[in-house]
């Protein structure tokens, strides 16, 4: 929807070792990205860091940018531009006034979001939203979608929710949180525990006893797929358990969201050893104590990824029904289904797109 805006947003991706500079206009990146090192043990160094870095990125615009907007560490009151204490950035202690020190350096708007938020945002105004509802509109379906559930899998559990447009962040700045819903399969602990790269090491290793072994996820998947020495039934299984909560915790966020859900990050390179737990668990039941059975989710899913299940998604289920006392008829939706789609974009990309897109809104929502 903002691929003619002229408007220029000043992006950063920001980790605890790069920083990577960038320039957005017309959903499109206009300038080569401009990479710093983080500072992350010293705040001065890092704040000069970050002006030297969105500096550089004005000096090659064709024009002024109107506002800049990047995903940051949380916790955060994201609202106000504040950053609170930080695993990563040690030097980020007691609320650093980020969003409004460099509204002060470069007199424009700041806008800083987690990375979820972002994704999510950014899938449902560039990427999955529109695609599935182009890919439904082409089929002849009169059926479109409004509301999104984007996921990140990576170093942690990210995620983000849009509903009808507009972006989930909550009164707390916590929309859309679901790393810390209950872990599926350890009681007490949070789900990311189960649902990130930590925990596909942590699995493999203590099926084989191989904690010691400094495996990656890439080595794991290698394993799995039989290019690499190793327990490949064990390699499996660490996915296999990774989709079974995962498929839990979407199928949670789902029963408020009811929308689209999009899979982003590194580890769905991984999906073939993930999605099949992870879309049992969605179409599994749930019970009561008068002996009942229910599906897990009131809408049935369906894998976007899969042609059969694209192709069953896409056929028109509504009908006709008449209105009473009336000549008149209207089409009846009475089958509910949700589609799971993995990104085209990638993480990265929809983050930053997700940035500039809601720095765009926000500033059109002011006026």
């Amino acid at each position: 929807m903002y691929e003619t805006d002229p408007r220029i947003v000043l992006t950063l991706d920001a980790g605890g070792t790069n920083l990577v500079f960038s320039a957005i206009a017309g959903n499109r990146e206009i300038v080569g990205p401009i990479h710093f090192h983080s500072e992350p043990e010293d705040l001065d160094r890092m704040l000069s860091t970050l002006v030297e870095g969105f500096e550089a990125v004005r000096r090659q615009l064709p024009g002024a940018p109107v506002a800049i907007s990047f995903a940051f560490p949380g916790p955060a009151d994201y609202a106000h531009g504040i950053i609170g204490d930080l695993p990563n950035f040690p030097s980020f202690r007691g609320g650093v006034a980020l969003g409004p020190f460099l509204e002060q350096k470069f007199g424009i708007p700041v806008f800083i979001n987690n990375d979820g938020n972002l994704f999510a945002y950014g899938e449902a105004i560039s990427g999955a939203l529109p695609e599935v509802n182009a890919l439904l509109e082409r089929s002849g379906s009169t059926k479109r979608y409004r509301n999104l559930l984007g996921v990140t899998f990576g170093t942690g559990f990210g995620a983000g929710a849009v509903i009808d447009g507009r972006l989930l962040t909550g009164d707390n700045g916590c929309g859309g949180d679901v790393w810390v819903f209950r872990n599926k399969h350890h009681e007490g602990m949070i789900c990311e525990e189960s649902v990130s790269i930590r925990a596909i090491r942590r699995v493999y290793g203590e099926l084989t006893g191989a904690d010691s072994v400094p495996l990656t996820p890439r080595d794991i998947f290698d394993i799995a797929e039989g290019t690499r020495e190793g327990d490949r039934d064990a390699a499996r299984e660490s996915f296999r358990r990774f989709g079974e909560v995962a498929g839990d915790v979407i199928s949670q966020a789902l029963t408020i969201i009811d929308g689209i859900v999009v899979l982003g990050g590194g580890l769905t390179g991984a999906a073939e050893y993930f999605m099949p737990a992870l879309l049992a668990e969605m179409r599994g039941e749930i019970g009561s104590f008068a002996g009942d059975r229910f599906p897990r989710l009131q809408m049935r899913t369906f894998d976007l990824d899969t042609p059969e299940e694209a192709a069953e998604f896409l056929r028109e289920k509504s009908v006709p029904v008449a209105v009473p006392r009336s000549e008149k008829r209207v089409r009846y939706h009475h089958v509910r289904q949700t589609p799971v789609v993995r990104s085209k974009l990638g993480a990265s990309r929809a983050i930053a797109l997700g940035a500039y897109a809601f720095a765009i809104a926000e500033l059109d929502r002011r006026q």
